[in-house]
């Protein structure tokens, strides 16, 4: 119920909105960055609701479904204000996603050159573990990642557990093998106190990835870093 405000940042966005769905019932303003180009262009896509962008909307209503709102399964027949609640919820994340940020997370400031001011909330989906080469860079790359927000924010991470590589397209990318405890004692390093953090298996057999598990994590910015 906390993770609420004007401004959430999302870090390492990709080309998906998915992770933003809830989010933006939530927040006045949304901000998407990625330190890929053809990830940005492609948000960009479905932002500007181009021909050939991703259809989301499966995944819209689905997320429209777990939020309680069945409206967006309604038969076509009732009024569309009603039957297409799905549709309210893509446009209402299109006016709020105001920005789509080069951001490189080994940076100071992960969007430089813009200057933001500091979020409510930063938000980074499997992101930090695979622009990482070693611990040391991820505790880094944390604590620039935690200065985006603002004394009394909201860090939350979902993060893989012992992965050191997944593949994709064809293509085989390394991966960080993180466990939970380098997590949070990165993210208490950043000058968070961790108020929620849960870790689930992944099913074993998926030859695309070696990882174990998947961490999801909320944590609070100090007021005062110590």
């Amino acid at each position: 119920e906390g993770l609420r405000g004007d401004t959430l940042i999302d870090v390492g966005c990709g080309p998906t909105i998915y992770q933003l769905l809830s989010a933006c019932e939530r927040f006045r303003e949304v901000i998407a960055s990625d330190y890929a180009d053809q990830d940005r262009r492609e948000l960009g896509k479905w932002l500007k609701n181009e021909a050939g962008a991703f259809d989301w909307r499966p995944v819209v209503k689905y997320v429209c479904e777990l939020e309680g709102d069945r409206r967006g399964w309604l038969p076509t027949a009732l009024p569309p204000t009603t039957a297409y609640k799905w549709a309210e919820k893509e446009e209402k994340l299109r006016k709020k996603l105001r920005q789509v940020l080069k951001r490189d997370v080994t940076k100071a400031n992960p969007v430089d050159p813009v200057s933001l001011p500091p979020a409510d909330c930063v938000l980074s989906t499997l992101c930090l573990e695979a622009a990482c080469k070693d611990p040391a860079t991820f505790r880094s790359a944390l604590r620039n990642v935690g200065a985006l927000v603002k004394p009394g924010g909201q860090l939350v991470m979902v993060t893989v557990l012992r992965e050191t590589y997944y593949a994709f397209n064809e293509q085989v990318f390394s991966c960080l093998r993180l466990e939970r405890n380098e997590v949070e004692e990165a993210v208490e390093g950043a000058g968070f106190d961790v108020k929620f953090s849960e870790v689930q298996p992944y099913l074993l057999g998926d030859v695309r990835t070696d990882r174990e598990a998947v961490l999801s994590l909320v944590a609070r910015r100090r007021a005062c870093l110590t």
